[in-house]
């Protein structure tokens, strides 16, 4: 889920043409099903301490590319929810 802080970097051109390189180059799979992926996920979460490194941001190794339902569960599996809430294909929570 995208925070304040980091909206300008969502925005960039930087992460648009990184995404869309490291959607195609795993050919629109989700790693972990096989299914479509729609969501290139950080491994490391960016926060604002981070969010200006390259490295975390921007790094081939630091992403995966998810579809809708296991980019939900590698997000519900660390907070503490009754399964109530979900993102959506913006990364925004949501209610079921």
């Amino acid at each position: 889920m995208a925070q304040a802080f980091a909206k300008w970097f969502y925005e960039s051109k930087e992460w648009r043409k990184c995404r869309n390189s490291f959607f195609r180059y795993k050919h629109g799979l989700c790693e972990r099903c096989g299914g479509a992926g729609l969501i290139v996920h950080h491994k490391v979460r960016i926060t604002q301490q981070n969010v200006h490194d390259a490295n975390v941001t921007l790094n081939w190794d630091n992403l995966e590319l998810l579809c809708q339902d296991c980019h939900n569960k590698e997000h519900m599996s660390k907070c503490n929810t009754n399964n109530e809430v979900m993102f959506d294909e913006d990364g925004n929570l949501i209610k079921k």
